[in-house]
């Protein structure tokens, strides 16, 4: 089985098939036709920005508790990383469509990971508040994208539980799989 990523900039290794089986496993309620072209679209994006797409498709998982959302951010907001949400006086952005919603969080991610300017126009307006390559690491994303110390692990724990599902076998630490990722 693959090694689990920790640098958000990289490319992933995951197709959209195993993306979109991983994200119907954990709610039978996604139609599996369009997790599949969530999952492209994440594919795609984040390959234009050099995003490792496995980490910011489980991000998104994480964000949305695998598109069951909360009260704060629904699914009509198109924001798929909870970009800007802090609670119900502030819930978020909300971008036109699922498309520029991906490429924002794709773009967000990158603004972490370096300083490296964007390719695609700029569709993330809470870009310019991030420390430009201050978190290359998914481990710097606590206590920057969320306020939750365990956020990079969490992040790192579902890729790793994509990646059990896609490849089989035990997980990294060489237990019987992340079964534990499932219940963010």
């Amino acid at each position: 089985m693959p090694a689990t990523p920790d640098m958000i900039l990289g490319q992933g290794i995951l197709g959209a098939r195993e993306m979109a089986d991983f994200l119907v496993s954990s709610n039978p309620d996604v139609d599996l036709a369009f997790a599949k072209n969530l999952a492209e679209l994440y594919i795609r994006e984040a390959l234009v920005e050099d995003v490792n797409h496995d980490i910011a498709f489980s991000q998104m998982c994480l964000e949305t508790g695998f598109l069951r959302f909360d009260k704060v951010v629904t699914m009509g907001m198109n924001n798929f990383g909870g970009i800007g949400s802090v609670d119900a006086d502030n819930r978020g952005v909300r971008f036109p469509s699922i498309l520029t919603g991906v490429r924002a969080q794709i773009q967000h991610l990158k603004a972490y990971a370096s300083s490296a300017p964007l390719k695609h126009a700029l569709t993330d307006p809470r870009y310019y508040h991030v420390r430009f390559g201050s978190a290359p690491s998914i481990h710097g994303l606590a206590g920057t994208w969320s306020n939750d110390a365990a956020y990079g692990q969490k992040i790192k724990d579902l890729v790793d539980g994509i990646y059990v599902v896609a490849f089989g076998g035990a997980g990294k630490d060489g237990g019987e799989g992340s079964r534990v990722a499932l219940s963010f």
